[in-house]
């Protein structure tokens, strides 16, 4: 749920409007898909964004209530949440991409590699998890009270980024930062739409089905992570066959934002890896 700015940049592009879903694309090259985590707008990958164009297509999207996309009626589910995935690909011409998600949006991915295996090129999961086990149930519930009960958003965030961040992020002022802009954010997530979307994450499972991904995987997860320690990563790197597992020392639930410039310069290296061990696939008009 944490944002960085309210900017895009000039090349920036809405590209799904038939389904609603508020995407942007920025950069050239092999394409690559960001999907973000609970509540995130685009603006939670803006590390990537500002520093993986000049290497790749980036895509990124805001998922259904979150950010400038609408809260449809009526229940969702990660499957649809992986559908509109999907869908943002097609309405791009893009036949294959590197896709990568954190928190939610990396359950998001592994379920579109599985019901949308041909618009994959590879994953990167980060802080993931494949099924929701007591403790995880736990904290899903008591993130789902506090959105609403919280005296304030302020007193919501404070006590929902204990979670998310290092005591790094804690000292060095971080957290107070990115607490400022999150609420200045004119496109926050409502409390309903975190509700609901805690509602699909926690009925959710993809444990059983991971065996069926057939491709390359990077499975990343924070050493300091309490929101999803690195067990819940190590279960999702056995479950997809030939699948990478790294634990960052230091790091905790949003390396992506944390420690962006080692984040960058990995999933570089592996997307170039991938690239040069596989074809292209034909749809993309990048070569993506």
């Amino acid at each position: 749920m944490t944002t960085t700015s309210d900017t895009t940049t000039s090349n920036t592009t809405e590209l799904d409007r038939a389904h609603d879903l508020w995407v942007v694309q920025q950069g050239s090259g092999p394409d690559v898909l960001l999907i973000g985590g609970l509540g995130d707008p685009v603006e939670s990958w803006q590390a990537q964004l500002d520093g993986l164009p000049d290497s790749f297509r980036m895509t990124a999207f805001d998922n259904r209530g979150a950010g400038r996309s609408p809260l449809p009626d009526g229940p969702f589910t990660v499957e649809s949440m992986a559908d509109d995935a999907a869908s943002v690909l097609r309405a791009a011409g893009i036949g294959s991409a590197h896709v990568a998600g954190f928190s939610a949006g990396s359950v998001i991915a592994q379920e579109l590699a599985i019901r949308h295996p041909d618009l994959v090129r590879s994953l990167v999961l980060v802080s993931t998890w494949a099924r929701v086990d007591p403790y995880f149930e736990s904290m899903g519930r008591a993130w789902r009270w506090m959105v609403t009960n919280a005296p304030t958003e302020r007193a919501f965030l404070e006590a929902f980024f204990v979670w998310i961040y290092t005591r790094r992020a804690y000292l060095d002022g971080t957290v107070d930062q990115i607490i400022e802009e999150s609420l200045a954010f004119p496109h926050a997530a409502s409390a309903e739409a975190i509700q609901r979307t805690l509602d699909a994450l926690l009925a959710h499972e993809t444990a059983d089905r991971l065996p069926e991904i057939g491709v390359p995987a990077l499975v990343l997860a924070g050493a300091e992570d309490v929101c999803t320690p690195p067990r819940y990563g190590r279960v999702v790197a056995d479950l997809i066959p030939g699948a990478r597992f790294e634990v960052w020392d230091g790091e905790a639930h949003q390396p992506m934002q944390e420690a962006a410039d080692r984040f960058n310069r990995r999933v570089t290296e592996f997307w170039r890896e991938v690239d040069s061990t596989s074809r292209p696939s034909t749809g993309s008009p990048n070569g993506g």
